[in-house]
């Protein structure tokens, strides 16, 4: 007869390829940790950041930019179009203002309308002159006129 314990050594094995081979292989999965932070590189000298590093939010793209009030604008406006007028060409009085050209053509479309309606305003103002000055030369001319007809009799 065969020995007891080589049956059961056959059957374990017997047991063992009934299973497939991709679960005999497969790992059990591990509970997942959570993310940690994005690590931030190494200073430069080599030491971990500190936490300041990671609060502070990133600086603006245009650290040295400069904000100019309305007056200073104007102001600008004004010195450009002297430079300009001195026969220099708009990209130099520009730079010698101290702005890009793209501020310049900016700045100087948001202060056209304000202009154009102080333009406006002086033009309604000589047009209604201008109807008030006709009818004074009118009435005026009508009474000369019709002194002349009286003086010559033909009236």
């Amino acid at each position: 007869m065969a020995d007891p314990q080589e049956a059961e050594s056959t059957q374990v094995t017997a047991d063992a390829p009934a299973k497939p081979i991709a679960e005999r292989t497969k790992r059990t999965p591990q509970p997942k940790k959570a993310k940690a932070k994005t690590k931030q590189p190494p200073g430069k000298n080599g030491s971990k950041p500190t936490a300041k590093a990671t609060v502070e939010p990133a600086p603006a793209a245009h650290a040295g930019r400069k904000t100019y009030s309305e007056k200073e604008r104007v102001q600008k406006l004004a010195q450009i179009q002297k430079i300009i007028a001195g026969g220099t060409s708009k990209k130099d009085a520009v730079a010698q203002a101290g702005i890009s050209e793209q501020t310049y053509y900016h700045w100087k479309k948001a202060a056209a309308p304000t202009s154009e309606s102080d333009e406006l305003k002086d033009l309604l103002a000589l047009e209604e002159e201008n109807k008030r000055l006709k009818k004074m030369l009118a009435e005026r001319l009508r009474k000369e006129n019709a002194e002349l007809k009286n003086r010559l009799g033909l009236a």
